[in-house]
């Protein structure tokens, strides 16, 4: 009997995706030219690409951060820009989780607080956002860090802290831009590796902006960016 499989569900789709910025009188400059990009669930994908070449930018319009100049962008099949500034931040609290390379931690905080501080925005009561703070950071591998503060973790801990504060309001999508950029080669396959359990454990979809070499040998797939287009995709086979 031959049974219909479901198609896959589409998390990001971009449709003919620019995003133009004018440095000067009729001067412009083309961060993104056209870029068709479809993200299933259950992903892991790197956007790789030279300084200037449109990761960043494509990241930044995917997570509500920038706004395209032309073009669609779909996540979890709502249209970006038929949203409210205030809809579109409801959006992303409930869904999407957000790393950055500079970490952006508090730096007067403990680990724990400076995930806690996400569910407290979120209205989660105490009892409840702090046994979701615990488990968060020992999913990253922080329970004995967990009440230090920022200046007491190496750079290594202080993204495990930054990837488990994205982890907080269980999102369906991680946003990381060039996570691994401040880290040693040794602590950022530990980063790339930790990715990939959050992906399978929690059925996350991941998204990285990297230049990094290294996450060819993690992801899925790799796209390759140059001048704002995706010139190539590559699959990993592993």
């Amino acid at each position: 009997m031959n049974l219909e499989q479901a198609a896959p569900e589409q998390v990001i789709i971009t449709q003919d995706l620019w995003r133009t910025y004018q440095t000067g009188i009729q001067q412009e400059v083309h961060a993104l030219r056209g870029v068709n990009l479809s993200v299933t669930r259950g992903s892991y994908l790197a956007l790789k690409g030279r300084s200037g070449s449109g990761k960043t930018t494509l990241l930044n319009c995917i997570g509500g951060l920038d706004k395209p100049t032309r073009g669609s962008v779909r996540v979890f099949d709502l249209e970006l820009k038929d949203l409210e500034d205030e809809d579109l931040t409801n959006f992303y609290r409930q869904n999407v989780g957000f790393i950055f390379q500079a970490f952006g931690l508090t730096p007067i905080y403990s680990a724990i607080e400076n995930v806690e501080i996400v569910l407290q925005i979120a209205g989660m009561g105490y009892n409840s956002r702090r046994q979701r703070a615990e488990h968060c950071l020992e999913r990253v591998g922080l329970a004995d860090w967990m009440h230090h503060r920022v200046h007491e973790l190496s750079g290594g801990q202080q993204q495990r802290v930054a990837i488990a504060r994205a982890l907080a309001n269980q999102p369906r999508l991680i946003l990381a831009d060039e996570p691994t950029g401040k880290l040693d080669t040794s602590t950022a396959r530990e980063i790339f590796a930790l990715f990939r359990e959050i992906v399978a454990q929690e059925e996350v979809t991941i998204l990285i902006a990297a230049h990094d070499p290294l996450v060819d040998e993690y992801v899925d797939e790799v796209m390759q960016l140059s001048d704002g287009q995706i010139m190539r995709q590559e699959s990993n086979s592993q």
